[in-house]
């Protein structure tokens, strides 16, 4: 038995190699397409034009403006005459953000009474309305705190926030693990389904199964290779990671292993697909078919919170997003298996019925 099952991981090697066009693909998905994303993929509002109308002229008013544009997020697109022409800057995209300060504003400060401003937004992008409408108000309280009164002191109690984990709150951190742990499951999915049904195309399966090679040992030809790479491959991405600033506060060993429990999830997947696939086209349309919801449903591009109880409950299904919470949690927060060991179990849960599923319809089927 080990000299066939050597035999046949010396053959998936070399047929690896002689296929550099995986080899680049997968160099891509791990470093190049993750770059790409965490530079293009950002949901942080910056330099967004304001249109000013002060319609107060005084120092006051004119501090305010600066509040505004002394940060990243407002750059300063002109100062229409009225609101009315404040509107129809936004209606043709000269500015995305219009601010009214109406006039009396630093007479009613000075007398101790809250004015009233108003922020016009465009709403067509609701999540950069949403951020431009929370920094605004931010700047607001800012600017009444610092001395916007005429007293110069707040009323009320301060708060003091500290943001754990990701202090300076960008977004780059969190694309950069989410697209190395897309990487993982594209190629865990595609690479096994791929290698199959090309033996499948070319008739090189139906030799093999003439051959005295049982098909667990075809079976783990086929996925321990694919095991490898992708654990292989996490350490180039670890330049990325590093390139970003990204730290690794927790143990590496550790998201080495879960990792490797991750992708027996993937590669199940793939061995499924492959079963039921008889051209590379279909392997390759069913594997998309597949990955979107396992994407959608794993928090990356949607905050899991703010789905409905239906799609939570079922994304209680998808791997990836046991494995996004085991990606932040190591690197981010540092946390070990005291922390991550009920995302681990639920790897473990999803990844070993989808490994003994796909091993018994492999075979059934022969492949």
């Amino acid at each position: 038995m080990g000299a066939r099952l050597a035999g046949l991981l010396v053959k998936e090697l070399i047929q690896l190699l002689r296929d550099p066009l995986i080899l680049i693909l997968i160099l891509w998905l791990y470093t190049i397409e993750v770059v790409i994303c965490a530079y293009a993929l950002s949901f942080e509002v910056e330099n967004m034009p304001l249109a000013v109308v002060d319609l107060d002229r005084s120092p006051q008013s004119r501090t305010l403006v600066q509040e505004f544009l002394a940060t990243d997020v407002f750059a300063d697109a002109g100062r229409p005459a009225s609101a009315t022409e404040a509107g129809a800057w936004l209606q043709d995209g000269r500015a995305r953000v219009a601010l009214v300060v109406p006039p009396g504003f630093q007479r009613e400060l000075q007398n101790d009474r809250t004015p009233e401003l108003q922020l016009l937004l465009d709403g067509a992008n609701s999540n950069m309305a949403a951020q431009a409408r929370g920094y605004a108000l931010e700047i607001v309280g800012r600017f009444s705190i610092n001395g916007g009164n005429s007293g110069g002191v707040a009323v009320g109690p301060v708060p003091m926030v500290r943001v754990w984990y990701n202090p300076d709150q960008t977004f780059t951190a969190f694309i950069v693990l989410s697209m190395v742990a897309l990487a993982a499951l594209m190629v865990g999915v595609i690479h096994p389904a791929a290698s199959i049904v090309r033996e499948k195309e070319a008739g090189t399966i139906e030799q093999l199964r003439v051959t005295p090679i049982r098909t667990f040992e075809l079976f783990v030809a086929k996925t321990l290779p694919t095991l490898v790479m992708g654990l292989l491959s996490v350490f180039p991405s670890l330049l990325i990671v590093w390139w970003f600033g990204i730290p690794l506060r927790g143990s590496l060993l550790l998201f080495l292993g879960l990792t490797a429990v991750f992708l027996l999830s993937a590669i199940a997947i793939g061995v499924l697909i492959a079963s039921v696939s008889r051209s590379l086209q279909q392997a390759l349309l069913l594997a998309f078919f597949g990955l979107f919801p396992l994407m959608f449903l794993s928090g990356t591009l949607a905050p899991i919170e703010s789905m409905s109880k239906v799609l939570q409950i079922a994304s209680l299904a998808s791997p990836l997003r046991h494995y996004m919470d085991v990606t932040l949690g190591i690197f981010l927060k540092g946390v070990g298996i005291r922390e991550l060991w009920p995302s681990a179990l639920s790897l473990i849960a999803i990844g070993a019925p989808l490994f003994l599923v796909a091993f018994r319809i492999f075979r059934q089927r022969g492949t």
